[in-house]
């Protein structure tokens, strides 16, 4: 086969001299039968006769005449002075297209998926990835280090030492795609190392205790009160290690408890047990000094856990990990087998937006806005649906909220996303509750969302 190229145009074609079909039918049966079959699809450019008949090493007439017959068999469209195309046709016979219902638009959005889209700070990242690609080496634009660019988990080792109180020094860092990819990471590593239950917050963060499932680990859900994490719970639960966002719990919003935090280390140095720290948005904190990260207090047996999504945007897909020493080498192997690497030039771009304080400067900035959105996301709420009991820390991007009794979830929901208000709840202990973030809902708009809420039978609205 004979691979065409004409300003980036690609065609696969080729031609039999010594066949028994003229060279101009065997150029129109396999174009026709490439559209027939989908694989060239409509609107496709096709290089110009000349640059065709140049690359097969038949004359231009032969291109010209095939082209033409498609043309008026309405496989092609030719337009003067245009590269000729594909015609819309669908002569694959595709399977019948099935209907596709969509959701109406959000016009509130209470989601708990990211930080402020709108607030990512385009112009510094652009600086920051324009500055690494005019400096950075060829060599640079290599693989790298499986584990992650040395300069990011350099950046890192500084950044979380002083902003989250993270021990962490860049060896025992590893660059990550996203908190979920770093917890399918250490499943397989811990899997590898013999431990076979972890346990998870109940309730906790459904996807991650999928992942750990998925990779042949035992889930152990231990229960969770105003303290979070019940430690005293993990004695009997025979687990190995256990997920926890001591922070700033999701989903219900508490911080686990001073003691708490000392009897989880406890527990992991007297069992050999292992401890995995979902700082997932551990960078706010509005009604007092931000708390560490729980790493600090044992490095030896807490790995932590920290990403993008929350401070800039999940559309990086950038994390990290500080490993437990014991549990590096697993990790690194199973990252490196996992993908050979996070994209290096992103890391790089990270690396000198960090080192050159545009996190910190952006941080500042929506530590503000997010604390008015949240204020007045509890003025709307106490006002508009005063029966919602409000749980959890003035932190983070949520808050959660505990239903009425009587208002079913599963109804109220549907009735809200079909009113154009995004928003998830879930179910637990018979009771039920609703996420409500405020990351991406503008402030001028929080009345009016709770209201939306408030006259879809959410509460008693006043």
């Amino acid at each position: 086969m004979t691979s065409v190229q004409r300003l980036g145009i690609d065609l696969l074609v080729s031609v039999d001299r010594d066949g028994e079909r003229p060279l101009r039918a065997q150029l129109e049966d396999q174009l026709r039968d490439a559209i027939r079959r989908g694989t060239l699809h409509a609107d496709t450019a096709l290089p110009s006769t000349r640059a065709l008949a140049a690359e097969l090493g038949v004359s231009r007439g032969v291109v010209v005449e095939a082209y033409a017959q498609l043309v008026a068999e309405g496989f092609l469209v030719a337009r003067p002075g245009a590269a000729t195309r594909v015609a819309t046709v669908a002569m694959h016979d595709p399977e019948p297209p099935k209907e596709e219902v969509l959701a109406p638009p959000v016009r509130f959005d209470f989601r708990t998926l990211a930080a402020d889209l709108s607030a990512f700070p385009r112009r510094a990242w652009l600086a920051a990835l324009r500055d690494t690609l005019r400096e950075i080496p060829d060599a640079s634009l290599n693989y790298g280090d499986r584990v992650g660019a040395a300069p990011l988990r350099a950046t890192l080792a500084s950044y979380l030492g002083r902003a989250r109180g993270v021990a962490a020094e860049p060896a025992e860092i590893v660059v990550v795609t996203g908190i979920t990819q770093a917890i399918a990471l250490l499943a397989r590593t811990l899997r590898r190392a013999g431990v076979e239950r972890v346990a998870v917050e109940d309730p906790g963060f459904a996807p991650h205790r999928m992942i750990l499932a998925r990779e042949g680990l035992r889930v152990v859900p231990i229960p969770i009160d105003d303290g979070g994490l019940v430690v005293d719970a993990l004695d009997g639960a025979g687990v190995g290690a256990v997920l926890t966002t001591p922070t700033h719990q999701y989903p219900r919003g508490m911080a686990l408890a001073p003691e708490r935090r000392a009897a989880l280390v406890e527990w992991a140095a007297a069992r050999g047990g292992w401890i995995i720290e979902d700082d997932y948005d551990g960078e706010y904190r509005f009604d007092r000094d931000p708390v560490g990260a729980l790493q600090a207090l044992a490095p030896a047996r807490v790995t932590y856990l920290g990403s993008s999504s929350k401070t800039l945007a999940p559309a990086l897909r950038l994390g990290w990990m500080v490993v437990a020493p014991e549990l590096l080498e697993g990790v690194s192997e199973a990252k490196a087998l996992a993908d050979a690497g996070s994209p290096q030039l992103d890391q790089l771009a990270l690396a000198r937006f960090i080192a050159h304080g545009e996190l910190d400067r952006h941080l500042r900035r929506m530590r503000g806005v997010y604390r008015r959105r949240r204020d007045a996301l509890m003025v709307a709420l106490d006002e508009h649906v005063p029966a919602v009991e409000i749980e959890g820390i003035s932190a983070g991007l949520h808050v959660s909220g505990r239903l009425p009794d009587g208002v079913a979830l599963g109804p109220f929901l549907a009735r809200a996303w079909a009113g154009g208000i995004g928003v998830f709840g879930y179910e637990h202990g018979g009771v039920s509750r609703v996420l409500l973030g405020y990351a991406n809902l503008p402030e001028p708009s929080i009345d009016p969302a709770v209201r939306a809420l408030a006259q879809i039978g959410f509460g008693t609205s006043t």
